[in-house]
């Protein structure tokens, strides 16, 4: 186990860009950010150099002129937001609705629903106004039933999620979604949700990088922590090869969170791997086998879903949720395993070649919800983590609900400036014997497996 998680040290390689699709096309953005060199001070230092920790980074630089810089221990991006499958969609948690209400409340949950739509706008707001290439794709996601009794299922959570929640969402049949979309041999029917799109990931967090550096941000990728301690009221963050001292920091590490460094972080995240493969370009030929006309993302309704879409250049991307070790040879297995779903769900497509798969680590908590705050022992520390797997716009509005927290609070205020719904608000529980963790989810996903087969 490496220090900095649960997993083999193979999913630790922060020097070592990750194989996926979006790193072999490459973008029109250059990846910035000197690793941190001597001694250097600012008012506020972001661990993370992904969507959350580059957003409030961008927004304290551009609305606070506040002095911020970023450390991250690849290049900016190397995590999970440069290298998920670009669904930019409603969700956030791993709660079902009915839990959430029961739990936070009716006001709250409907709060939360109405902030993911404003989070998923928030990134098409900052593509508009930075110019970032978001290069998007479709305008709605589709939740497809893998069989008749899921498709019921979906006509409860549509009247849920339109009556209750206020989203757009349509129920499509089998035939609809076969006319309008996409036919394979699990498709149901659909439920259609908007507003959502598709995006390259990594063209996104690096518009974001050069446009936070643009308003004052200093950016240091290559730059892991190896030692945080206190002196006084400054942090001091250690690297290999400098040391920034810091008023206030906020963590934005998400799945690669470093519980090893800071003890109010010690088994509350619970990082899950999920992987993914990317076909050859696909002919006209093999779409037409069904009938592909979208270019909208995709979800299974299964509890351990697959994601998928087709890419600009044709390729189609399929994904779901990967092994429990993290090693090399778990990795290959779960490709494996991915590609027979891709085959099983498309049989004509069984010998296209793939071409790239890669891998990275989500976030999940003991809770099923995102984390966001302030440390109670030591309120010049914030974070948000927890994503759940839907961290292109959760985190993105994460990171400028942190700026604006510390941006208009002085270090010695304990004033809340921002509205956060219970949803959301404060630290998740611990996991009981936090060393387990990864025997926990190996359990869990035995369980979802099962609950699936039997739906």
């Amino acid at each position: 186990m490496h220090p900095y998680g649960l997993f083999s040290p193979e999913m630790y390689k922060f020097d070592t860009p990750q194989p996926s699709y979006w790193e072999a096309m490459g973008t029109s953005a250059s990846i910035t950010g000197a690793s941190l060199r001597g001694d250097e001070s600012c008012d506020v230092a972001i661990i993370g150099g992904g969507y959350t920790g580059l957003t409030a980074a961008l927004h304290l630089a551009r609305d606070y002129d506040v002095d911020v810089r970023v450390l991250e221990a690849g290049h900016l991006g190397w995590g999970a937001s440069g290298r998920n499958a670009g669904f930019c969609c409603i969700g956030g948690t791993g709660l079902d609705v009915q839990t959430q209400i029961k739990r936070y409340g009716l006001e709250d949950t409907q709060s939360w629903y109405r902030i993911q739509m404003d989070a998923v706008n928030l990134v098409k707001q900052l593509g508009d106004e930075e110019a970032i290439d978001l290069q998007i794709q479709g305008d709605c996601e589709l939740e497809v039933a893998y069989s008749a009794n899921s498709f019921n299922e979906l006509k409860d959570e549509v009247l849920v999620q339109r009556d209750v929640l206020g989203l757009d969402s349509k129920l499509l049949s089998a035939e609809e979604v076969r006319e309008r979309f996409f036919d394979s041999t699990e498709q149901y029917g659909a439920a259609q949700i908007r507003p959502t799109f598709a995006l390259n990931p990594l063209s996104y967090v690096q518009g974001l990088a050069e446009s936070a550096e643009r308003h004052g941000a200093k950016l240091h990728g290559h730059s892991e922590i190896v030692e945080w301690r206190k002196e006084g009221s400054e942090h001091i963050l250690v690297t290999a090869k400098g040391r920034l001292r810091a008023k206030r920091v906020i963590i934005a590490t998400n799945g690669f969170a470093p519980e090893h460094l800071y003890k109010e972080l010690a088994g509350r995240p619970l990082p899950v791997i999920s992987a993914m493969i990317v076909t050859r370009p696909l002919t006209a030929a093999e779409l037409n086998e069904y009938n592909w006309k979208s270019k909208d993302p995709m979800i299974s309704s299964r509890i351990l879903l697959n994601y998928f879409r087709l890419l600009p250049d044709n390729r189609f991307l399929f994904g779901g949720r990967g092994h429990s070790k993290g090693d090399a040879a778990g990795a290959m297995k779960t490709y494996g395993q991915i590609r027979e779903k891709l085959n099983k769900l498309w049989p004509a497509w069984k010998d296209v070649d793939i071409d790239y798969r890669w891998h990275g680590l989500i976030c999940y908590t003991r809770d099923r919800r995102p984390a966001i705050g302030q440390v109670d022992g030591d309120r010049s520390v914030f974070y948000g983590f927890g994503f759940h797997g839907n961290g292109v716009n959760t985190a993105t509005w994460t990171g400028k609900q942190l700026a604006d927290w510390v941006g208009m609070a002085s270090s010695n205020d304990d004033h809340v400036p921002i509205k956060l719904p219970a949803v959301v608000k404060g630290l998740p529980g611990r996991f009981p014997l936090a060393g387990l963790r990864r025997r926990y989810l190996q359990g869990a996903l035995t369980w979802y497996r099962l609950m699936d087969w039997l739906h």
